[in-house]
């Protein structure tokens, strides 16, 4: 229906344009055919007047016409000399018209009817004579009312055919864009990864279906992104919940009561990844917004035995809840494989504020630096619980995080500093 109502918009569309084109066309061209045969009967009554004035000639102290042999002209062309008519028969409903152009005494056009008259005066001494013609204008309103009919048949047979050509051509331009949405409708249900690769656009709809191949490879990624957030919240859970489980069927096994220290340190755990993940889910970045990183740092360690080298004073431009989301999985990181000692170190670099969380256990194998931020990747010393929900906070705010393999325990944070308005 939206496809019917488009095309039967674009078709009236033109039709309009072009019948408002037509009607202009038309208008014009009777104008000028209007005032062509107009000039052509003003030029045959001049003709006419310089004929006859030709034979008019002063003979014996009286006016005369040398030539006078048609009765024809007698019809369409009289001689007045000194006020009376020496030659012609002038129509009876003519007459007084005729005669007021004879005692004008000057050279004039009129209109009787359907007639055009001509006064020419004609110099002749001694005398005032005026030759006056009358010319019929039947056959050229004829051939203009003929002309302005031919146009408008022309020009109704061009508006249909404007309209005809239109709604083929757009029926036809549309229907690659209905069967373009036919086949991302059927690549939905069955292959959402097929994409209409249609090479560099060479007109408006190849550029549609490059616009379409970027949404569906944004909705793909989104999808893949959403199985990301699932991998990645099965993984945070499963450990704790495992935990759980092993040493409740231990104590049930061995009838002693359940480890309450263990017990609680798994829900803790449990709990800060349940935290973790949802601080992740909702972290924006916001312009304007500005944490200082000090305090956010303390937030993320709480009551964990870490140490803490930061400036007096640095702020970073990202919220504070992004910040604690992004240290807290790293600090736990650092603390489950530390030895003895966990550290969080600050870096002012101008444009940019360096994090670098450390820990003297045996660090990062070289070989899994690129891969330990992605679910379910460990490592080969047990990393990688938490740093998959750390990229995708880092992600979402537009910070930088990489693993460092120097023998120890690594993790480099760059966040964007918050400067100052002046």
């Amino acid at each position: 229906m939206a496809v019917t109502g488009f095309r039967g918009r674009v078709v009236a569309l033109t039709v309009l344009i072009a019948t408002a084109v037509v009607a202009v066309l038309v208008v014009v061209s009777h104008v000028l055919l209007s005032r062509v045969t107009d000039v052509d009967a003003h030029d045959l009554a001049r003709t006419r007047a310089e004929a006859v004035a030709a034979n008019v000639t002063a003979e014996g102290g009286r006016v005369v016409l040398t030539e006078n042999g048609s009765e024809a002209l007698d019809e369409v062309a009289w001689v007045y000399a000194d006020g009376r008519l020496i030659d012609g028969d002038v129509p009876p409903s003519m007459v007084e018209r005729v005669e007021e152009l004879a005692d004008s005494g000057r050279s004039q056009t009129d209109a009787a009817g359907k007639y055009l008259l001509y006064a020419q005066k004609v110099p002749v001494d001694g005398h005032r004579v005026m030759v006056i013609v009358r010319v019929d204008l039947t056959p050229y309103e004829t051939s203009e009312r003929r002309s302005l009919t031919a146009s408008l048949v022309l020009g109704g047979l061009t508006v249909l055919l404007a309209g005809g050509v239109a709604h083929l051509v757009v029926r036809r331009a549309l229907r690659v864009v209905h069967e373009m949405a036919a086949l991302a409708d059927e690549w939905g249900h069955h292959e959402p990864g097929r994409r209409f690769d249609l090479g560099d656009p060479r007109d408006e709809f190849g550029e549609l279906g490059q616009t379409l191949d970027r949404l569906l490879e944004r909705v793909d990624n989104a999808l893949a992104d959403e199985r990301r957030l699932t991998d990645e919240i099965a993984h945070e859970l499963r450990t704790p919940l495992t935990v759980l489980r092993g040493e409740a069927q231990l104590a049930q096994l061995s009838g002693e009561p359940v480890p309450t220290e263990a017990v609680l340190n798994e829900v803790d755990r449990l709990d800060t990844a349940i935290t973790t993940i949802l601080r992740a889910a909702r972290a924006r970045t916001d312009e304007g917004t500005r944490c200082d990183l000090r305090a956010a740092a303390r937030r993320s360690i709480g009551s964990r035995p870490v140490e803490i080298d930061f400036p007096a004073k640095v702020e970073v431009a990202v919220a504070p809840e992004v910040a604690v989301a992004l240290l807290s999985p790293l600090l736990e990181n650092g603390l489950r494989h530390a030895k003895s000692r966990v550290w969080i170190t600050a870096r002012d670099r101008g444009e940019v504020v360096v994090v670098d969380v450390l820990d003297d256990g045996p660090g990062f194998d070289p070989a899994d630096v690129d891969r330990v931020f992605e679910a379910g990747v460990t490592g080969g010393y047990g990393y990688g619980l938490g740093l998959p929900v750390v990229r995708r906070i880092a992600a979402s705010a537009g910070v930088e995080v990489r693993a460092i393999a120097d023998g120890r325990g690594h993790v480099e944070v760059t966040l964007p500093a918050a400067r100052a308005v002046t």
